[in-house]
């Protein structure tokens, strides 16, 4: 068995196929007809998006709904339109002499390398989404074929380096029923098209290439992100029972899409979900969540090599809010800093950027770029119900000073007789000690909490989560981070102010009695885990929940804590007829119900 990271759920059991995809090596020709060289530069241009254009609506087809996910290609018609990248390849031709080959090659690895600076997941996609679009032009450029996936025999499961987005658009989804490559991860677009089409994926799986064997035997748990290979019938019998158990939770999951989400004794919460751009507000929608809890704008910066002027940030505000119908829409101002570096906006390198110039510290720093975000959200408000929250905050000057900036935009905007939500509400992050200490004091001056429980943790232990000799520092139910979560909550209460928390904790299914019982208002979770949530806090009474975190409050160590929870969760899903019954997974629940909490996703 091999491990790698289960990116879209399920089982599936079949043999593999290995896809090696020809390396197209650029030509290096200088021209001297380079009239010539740019026709033939923008013929290809057309045919690409032209195919691109083709690939996008025959996913749609397969998808069967109007679901989004079929834009993720989208993304290389925006990068070969972009007039920067159009006039970089063409300064190539005309003034380097270079054939378009060259002058393509030359461009995307440019871009790339800006991308590849960046050191975060998300803008490795992007490299990904470039060497895709870099790929598939130079095919095109010289002729060559690239892989073809529309034909496939029946339970086949790909095993790639590096699955491209286009190539798992356009792949016969009937006979495919698991994906396996050795690069990629969760925000990887070969994932999300997987988990749109459900088909079990599990990637970065090292050398999958040269350990797996073509026409072998091979099961995928794209869950757990576990490979088999050449499983014996036990193993074989045992994954078809799980796979029809996961088919079987599905479909129950499914009855909890147009539900309210309320405890069994009829406590109401909210359901919230975290977005990355206005295209996920759809997936917030379609996945039955309340609202969105988090809309993380520092992608939309993240996204292009320059800053995205307030017309761009309108739209994509303005969209998201059309899309929830009324639903409340809480836009987090730019994150930027720590691990999200964006080379453009002229970061100087920091010792440890996590404690560095970020976040509201940038923003505040940065004013013609705070309140140009901040008229966008705004005019944004006049189009759905959008309430504006402030990350990282660490005093109470710093709420004080947005309050005057805010109040100096809206006189703009009055001014300019521009429309907006005059009684817009102003949130902010509880995501450091230091807010939590005097959340009181805060609560005083916002309209409301929303509780980052990576940084909180983060914070509270002291422990760097990208260090692994210290990784096993880093949880949740530590009881200080506990004390702290509830510390706030009661501080929220105590103003009238709503708590929300967009961390993942609020997702975990152990923390869930812990929240319900602190009064938590808001849950917000990611799209794909809204339904589970509003599952599991259906299980609960008020009366069982307190129970439970009179228990946990009174112990004094994470694991003490942490083992009570797993083993709790893991019997009460038994005696609620859940669990698997197979020795194994009952020896594997609690481990794996703990093991939500450990995740180190950056909220």
């Amino acid at each position: 068995m091999i491990r790698g990271i289960g990116t879209s759920k399920g089982i599936g059991i079949g043999h593999a196929l290995i896809i090696d995809e020809p390396q197209i090596e650029a030509k290096t020709e200088i021209v001297s007809d380079t009239a010539a060289e740019l026709r033939r530069y923008e013929n290809v241009k057309k045919k690409f998006i032209a195919d691109t254009q083709n690939i996008i609506e025959e996913l749609k087809k397969k998808l069967k709904k109007n679901d989004k996910t079929s834009l993720v290609l989208q993304n290389q018609i925006y990068l070969i339109e972009d007039i920067e990248m159009n006039q970089q390849i063409i300064g190539f031709i005309e003034n380097e002499h270079l054939c378009a080959d060259a002058a393509v090659d030359r461009t995307c690895s440019l871009y790339a390398d800006i991308f590849a600076s960046l050191d975060s997941e998300v803008m490795n996609q992007r490299v990904a989404d470039i060497e895709d679009l870099k790929h598939r032009i130079l095919s095109m450029l010289s002729g060559n074929v690239t892989v073809d996936l529309s034909n496939l025999e029946p339970d086949t499961i790909i095993v790639a380096k590096q699955l491209h987005p286009s190539v798992t658009a356009a792949m016969d989804t009937k006979h495919v029923v698991g994906i396996i490559a050795e690069k990629g991860g969760e925000t990887s677009h070969a994932a999300i098209l997987a988990r749109a089409l459900e088909i079990p994926a599990v990637l970065s799986v090292k050398d999958a290439c040269s350990k797996i064997a073509d026409n072998e035997s091979v099961i995928v748990d794209g869950e757990y992100g576990e490979v088999f290979l050449k499983p014996i019938e036990k193993t074989v019998q045992i994954y078809t029972k799980k796979k029809k158990e996961y088919q079987k939770k599905v479909k129950e999951l499914k009855k909890y899409i147009d539900r309210e989400t309320v405890t069994s004794d009829g406590y109401k919460v909210c359901l919230a979900a975290n977005i990355g751009n206005e295209d996920d507000a759809v997936k917030g929608m379609k996945s039955g969540a309340e609202g969105v809890g988090l809309f993380r704008t520092e992608f939309l910066f993240m996204n292009g090599v320059s800053m995205p002027d307030e017309e761009k940030q309108f739209e994509a505000y303005k969209k998201a809010a059309i899309v929830l119908k009324g639903k409340t829409l809480t836009i987090r101002t730019l994150d930027v800093g720590g691990d999200k570096n964006i080379p453009y906006m002229g970061l100087a390198k920091e010792t440890n950027p996590f404690l560095g110039y970020r976040a509201i510290r940038f923003c505040l720093g940065r004013v013609d770029v705070f309140t140009t975000q901040l008229r966008a959200i705004l005019r944004a408000s006049a189009f759905g119900k959008v309430r504006i929250m402030i990350p990282l905050v660490t005093s109470l000057e710093e709420v004080l000073r947005v309050k005057t900036l805010l109040k100096k935009v809206k006189e703009s905007l009055d001014k300019q007789k521009i429309p907006y939500d005059k009684d817009i509400k102003l949130g902010i992050m509880i995501e450091t000690p230091a807010a939590a200490l005097i959340s009181d004091l805060l609560a005083k001056e916002v309209d409301f909490f929303s509780i980052g429980t990576n940084d909180l943790t983060q914070y509270t232990m002291a422990v760097d989560r990208g260090n692994e000799n210290v990784a096993y520092l880093y949880s949740v139910f530590h009881p200080s981070v506990l004390r702290i979560i509830k510390y706030i909550i009661e501080n929220a209460k105590k103003a009238g102010i709503e708590a929300g928390m967009c961390g993942e904790a609020a997702g975990n299914p152990c923390m869930i009695p812990l929240l319900l019982s602190f009064g938590l208002d808001e849950f917000s979770v990611s799209p794909s885990n809204v339904l589970e949530t509003r599952k599991n806090i259906a299980s609960w009474s008020i009366r069982e929940a307190d129970e439970v975190t009179t228990s946990v409050m009174a112990m004094c160590t994470e694991k003490e804590v942490a083992n009570y929870l797993s083993d709790y969760i893991a019997a009460k899903e038994q005696r609620s007829g859940f669990a698997s019954q197979n020795k194994e997974d009952k020896s594997s629940a609690p481990a794996r119900a703990v093991a939500f909490a450990s995740q180190t996703r950056r909220i």
